[in-house]
């Protein structure tokens, strides 16, 4: 939940909440294969769902790629209370493969790409936005219609307008956020799935309770590189008058203002105390090396921007924050959000602390916090969660609380990828553990040959890799989220 809004096409490593490259050359286009309505062009049956409406057609060699509307309630349990048009894009290959259904749990990206399960399975792709992030937010919007229910029941609306066309298995996933969405899709509809793959999900059970990422910090990478990073931190809050100066002029050029969040002060502090988090979140050990070495002998400038790349001082203006007021709202109502200490920082220097998601939400918009709401969701993973695969970084501070199975879990697993942070991916895990997940995402979307069946070691992904749909960037965002 801490992250910088520039950022959005940065590092190439990861997973899921994540952007792609552009389009390429146009495809020829398919007939669905695999149906009793195989002379019925792919577009046509999708057009012919109720409430479906076209977007957009993009050209991509070897698919068909389409930006949708699809009319959704309003309230799911009220359905006469109005609808709203809700973005979706579907990746078409062939109506006789398995189909992933995808989200990073933000809004969608309408440039054609492909996630991780989706190449293994060598299938289709459905990515859906979630529910309130522009353009697709009811208006006016009651922002009591959004929890996780609601959004668990717009994929299950979905998935029941296209399962007639994609009859094969279907596997969701998602990352980060869009891991969280997943794991909550499969809490409230089990049926609908046949496997789940969550990455670098957060699981804040107990939202008070946040010792968990103070031991993080204590111990991820090595001494020399937090020490790095403490002291840069620190040098930022001890010269908070001339950098806050720099701050002003730099808010004052691009138009930026701070009345969500209260003041230029606020989100100053907010955007330092970020940067050990975005650090560990976003880099990896090795980028240790870019820290200024001697924070208290460093200019102001490299003060500034090591803290500017890391955190980035736009999260907190209104227009950083604006574009995410939905997650920011359920990190307040529902999901939770992480507290941690600064044992480095003389107290003198924290005006604030971590601040909660309350202060990134305009108050004319009412939050009430349901502390039930993840207890939930964990209890049922612990008891009941079967065909789920859970990912992880090692350096990850999002995986200090994560999701554990207990022993009512059936064909599911929680994986760590050695050195790897928020944009761990199956790749990236050892190679037993890698092999493993790979075996179980092929079976449960129904390709794993008979051999991969009788030996998992062979499991490897279907598809080839594609350097345009398949380049995985770690959405570089606001703060404050995953």
């Amino acid at each position: 939940m801490r992250k910088a809004l520039r950022w959005l096409l940065a590092l190439t490593v990861l997973i899921g909440t994540l952007s792609t490259a552009g389009a390429a050359t146009a495809a020829q286009p398919e007939a669905t294969t695999g149906t009793a309505s195989s002379d019925v062009d792919i577009k046509d049956r999708l057009l012919a769902i109720p409430g479906m409406s076209l977007i957009q057609e993009k050209p991509y060699t070897g698919y068909r790629f389409f930006v949708l509307n699809y009319t959704q309630p309003i309230d799911h349990r009220h359905p006469s209370k109005g609808t709203f048009q809700q973005r979706i894009t579907v990746l078409h290959k062939d109506t006789a493969r398995p189909t992933v259904f995808y989200t990073g749990g933000y809004n969608v990206s309408t440039t054609p790409s492909r996630r991780e399960p989706t190449q293994i399975v060598d299938g289709n792709q459905v990515s859906m936005e979630y529910r309130f992030f522009t353009p697709s937010r009811p208006a006016p919007a009651d922002w009591s219609k959004l929890d996780i229910w609601q959004a668990a029941s717009d994929q299950h609306r979905i998935f029941e307008a296209l399962k007639p066309i994609y009859s094969q298995k279907w596997v969701s996933t998602g990352g980060s956020k869009g891991g969280m969405t997943a794991t909550y899709y499969e809490r409230f509809y089990p049926r609908d799935m046949d496997g789940v793959v969550a990455y670098v999900a957060p699981n804040d059970v107990v939202n008070d309770e946040d010792s968990a990422y103070d031991r993080f910090f204590g111990h991820v990478g090595t001494k020399e590189c937090r020490d790095k990073l403490n002291a840069v931190q620190r040098e930022a809050l001890v010269r908070r008058e001339p950098l806050e100066k720099k701050y002003e002029q730099y808010a004052a050029d691009n138009g930026y203002t701070f009345t969500t969040i209260g003041s230029l002060d606020r989100a100053y502090e907010a955007v330092v105390l970020d940067y050990v988090w975005g650090f560990w979140q976003y880099s990896l050990l090795a980028d240790c090396d870019s820290i200024p070495a001697d924070a208290a002998h460093a200019t102001d400038d490299a003060i500034w921007d090591s803290v500017d790349t890391i955190s980035g001082f736009s999260a907190y203006t209104d227009q950083g924050l604006e574009t995410y007021t939905p997650y920011y709202y359920q990190a307040g109502t529902q999901l939770g959000a992480p507290t941690i200490h600064f044992p480095s920082i003389e107290k003198k220097y924290i005006k604030y602390g971590y601040q909660p998601p309350r202060n990134f939400v305009p108050r004319a918009i009412p939050m009430k916090f349901q502390p039930w709401a993840m207890r939930d969701v964990d209890t049922w993973v612990r008891h009941h969660a079967n065909h789920m695969l859970f990912v992880y970084g090692q350096n990850d501070p999002w995986g200090a609380e994560r999701f554990r199975l207990g022993s009512g879990a059936h064909d599911s697993y929680v994986f760590t990828a050695p050195g790897l942070n928020h944009g761990a991916n199956v790749a990236g895990l050892v190679a037993d553990e890698k092999a493993l997940a790979t075996a179980r995402i092929l079976q449960w979307a129904g390709v794993a040959s008979a051999t991969v069946r009788s030996n998992p070691s062979a499991a490897e992904p279907l598809a080839k890799f594609d350097a345009k749909l398949d380049v995985r960037d770690v959405e570089r965002e606001p703060a404050l989220r995953p």
